[in-house]
């Protein structure tokens, strides 16, 4: 039912010229809050989360394949400025606003920007695909909605363990960073790690063609 919803979500979306994610969202919210027809909590119990998590994981790894260096070619310092300053600049009037328009405490604020702050691909390009700009403004922001969304989860887990350090009245802050640090370290190792080995393995044609996407998927999975 779900993906049947989602099709016909997309298809709608594609004959009025709108972006997807307006139709997905608003059938999400009627068939789930509203009407209570899905609640994804009972149907997949504790599965729910690492489900998800790994279908946001094959996604980005999807859409990172798609990017190609010649496409942003005299235009990386646009795409270093978004996800640097961009970044932080959204992060901080989001939270500002969040305290301000829903009466929230910092900490709650904080983390709450962290976690809007990503767009991300499933968002930008179906976008994309209904509004059409330029093919300089289409690569630019298709590279960022990739590549932020990794940058928007350290962020938010970062601000996390720091509200969970000062809420136990200690000074907790060097450990959050040591612990934030060692999950950068290695889950940077295991990737390029990984990356290589599978590189090497299909270059050398160890593994058949006709398994390539089975591999390389099982091994995207698996390393997640």
């Amino acid at each position: 039912m779900v993906g049947l919803l989602g099709l016909v979500c997309q298809w709608v979306a594609w004959r009025l010229r709108l972006p997807a994610i307006l139709f997905l969202l608003l059938t999400g919210i009627v068939v789930g809050p509203i009407g209570g027809w899905l609640n994804p909590d009972a149907m997949f119990g504790e599965l729910l989360f690492p489900l998800v998590s790994m279908a946001v994981a094959v996604i980005l790894f999807e859409g990172s394949l798609t990017l190609k260096f010649k496409e942003i070619q005299g235009m990386e310092s646009v795409v270093w400025r978004i996800l640097s300053f961009g970044l932080v600049a959204s992060w901080v009037s989001i939270s500002i606003f969040t305290s301000w328009l829903l009466d929230l405490d910092w900490h709650l604020s904080l983390l709450f920007g962290a976690m809007v702050v990503v767009t991300g691909p499933t968002v930008i390009v179906p976008m994309l695909r209904s509004v059409r700009p330029n093919a300089r403004i289409t690569n630019i922001l298709r590279w960022e909605s990739i590549l932020i969304d990794p940058l928007g989860a350290l962020l938010a887990v970062l601000v996390f363990n720091f509200i969970v350090a000062e809420s136990t009245g200690g000074n907790e802050w060097l450990a959050v960073m040591l612990v934030f640090f060692k999950i950068l370290l290695i889950g940077s190792a295991l990737g390029c790690g990984a990356g290589y080995v599978c590189g090497w393995l299909l270059r050398n044609d160890v593994i058949p063609t006709y398994l390539h996407n089975v591999f390389i998927l099982i091994s995207v999975l698996s390393v997640f």
